[in-house]
């Protein structure tokens, strides 16, 4: 099975040579998820729930953009809570065990960074379930399907078809409105057509 020690870490997030995220791009992605959960909630948020975390990346740049913020870090790695756990606020669980913890909910930000396409099959649809359950606000999801062309760690690597992935989120209470960003029906209901996405029109209309 997959090893997410320190040397996975090391090659995939900290060697300039292999390394998939720098902090430029983290950086973005981060603006672009808070932006998208204030814009929602029409407020600052106050709490984040990262699911599959790994070790943390998220949390410096969450609390750089709002000091104070409530960070809550989820991982099935035990290198990486054993190391960073405490300080970090990181809870050790896999994906399809997320709904077992006593984690202090709704968080205005979900976030679950690439993270989908290496979930074996049986621990998707709990894991989402839970995911939909824990969002307040806006769950920002990095999802890579079958269609698109993606690179770096394939190992363990699930290749699944977009209209899967589509299927289990809906089932989940979580709607896409575009860049990874999802909602629950309670705030879908507050944006108008163009929010979401526009209307969808017949080809050629």
């Amino acid at each position: 099975m997959k090893v997410y020690d320190r040397d996975y870490y090391r090659r995939w997030y900290h060697d300039p040579s292999t390394r998939i995220l720098v902090s430029t791009a983290l950086a973005r992605k981060v603006a672009l998820a808070v932006a998208a959960a204030e814009f929602v909630l029409s407020r600052r948020i106050r709490s984040v729930l990262d699911v599959g975390c790994g070790e943390g990346a998220w949390r410096g740049v969450l609390r750089r953009m709002r000091p104070g913020i409530r960070y809550t870090g989820v991982d099935g790695s035990e290198y990486a809570v054993r190391r960073h756990g405490v300080r970090r606020n990181i809870r050790l669980a896999r994906f399809g065990e997320l709904g077992r913890l006593r984690l202090d909910g709704p968080f205005d930000l979900v976030v679950c960074s690439d993270v989908l396409h290496y979930v074996p099959a049986r621990e998707l649809a709990p894991g989402m379930r839970a995911l939909g359950k824990l969002t307040g606000g806006l769950a920002w999801i990095e999802v890579f399907a079958k269609e698109d062309e993606t690179i770096g760690d394939a190992v363990e690597y699930h290749d699944r078809p977009a209209a899967s992935y589509a299927r289990m989120l809906r089932r989940a209470g979580l709607h896409p409105i575009g860049l990874f960003a999802f909602v629950t029906m309670t705030v879908r209901e507050t944006l108008t057509s163009f929010e979401l996405g526009g209307p969808i029109t017949r080809r050629g209309a």
